[in-house]
């Protein structure tokens, strides 16, 4: 693992059309979550960038696919918080067709970072996602947040309890899960080991030549 692949993050735009993004092409992983799941905060550790994703009190914050640069073939998709009771319906549509949209049909989309309160987990939106990436044999990563909030039974449990209930959401693809906390900083290595492998990182080279 190389830290400065992560570090070097820098946000380049906020998308909210789908003829906004960029170019169909290199790799992307997006991450994806209810409001207020600690979708912001989990990016900004992984990044060792305190404002690079905007963090709020106020659920519902991000409104746009916000696009982040990893270098010139990698990108960092930050989606819209979903399901929060307070955001105008249609405001919620938008956002709903947006990302419909785009994880559909985004050939560099290679992974989704499904992002759940451990507290909380596989609520009805994040139930949605699984099978979307179930449909789409779309490679799917549960980052299990705020697991500080959670003493090591309870830790356990959660993630029992999600795994076990996995079978009847997902048949067509392998879902892997990690517990995660932004305030302790826990879980960094595993979540950089699997974005790893979705970015690719060795071809590099051959993307330059």
């Amino acid at each position: 693992m190389n830290l400065a692949r992560y570090r070097n993050a820098r946000y380049r735009l906020s998308v909210h059309q789908q003829r906004q993004l960029p170019p169909d092409s290199g790799f992307e992983v997006a991450f994806a979550g209810r409001s207020n799941a600690g979708k912001s905060s989990a990016i900004n550790t992984l990044c060792g960038q305190n404002g690079l994703a905007k963090t709020s009190r106020t659920p519902g914050r991000t409104q746009q696919i916000v696009v982040f640069d990893l270098d010139e073939h990698r990108r960092l998709m930050d989606l819209p918080g979903y399901g929060y009771a307070k955001v105008p319906a249609d405001l919620q549509r938008h956002w709903q067709n947006l990302l419909d949209r785009y994880l559909r049909n985004r050939a560099a989309l290679k992974g989704l970072v499904l992002v759940m309160d451990a507290r909380h987990p596989l609520k009805p939106f994040d139930r949605h996602l699984l099978s979307w990436t179930n449909a789409a044999l779309m490679p799917c990563h549960i980052l299990m947040t705020k697991a500080d909030k959670l003493n090591r039974q309870q830790q356990t449990s959660a993630i029992r309890e999600t795994r076990d209930a996995l079978p009847e959401l997902v048949t067509n693809i392998d879902v892997t899960i990690q517990l995660f906390s932004a305030l302790k900083k826990t879980g960094i290595p595993e979540l950089e080991q699997q974005l790893d492998n979705w970015y690719q990182w060795d071809r590099t080279e051959q993307l330059n030549n």
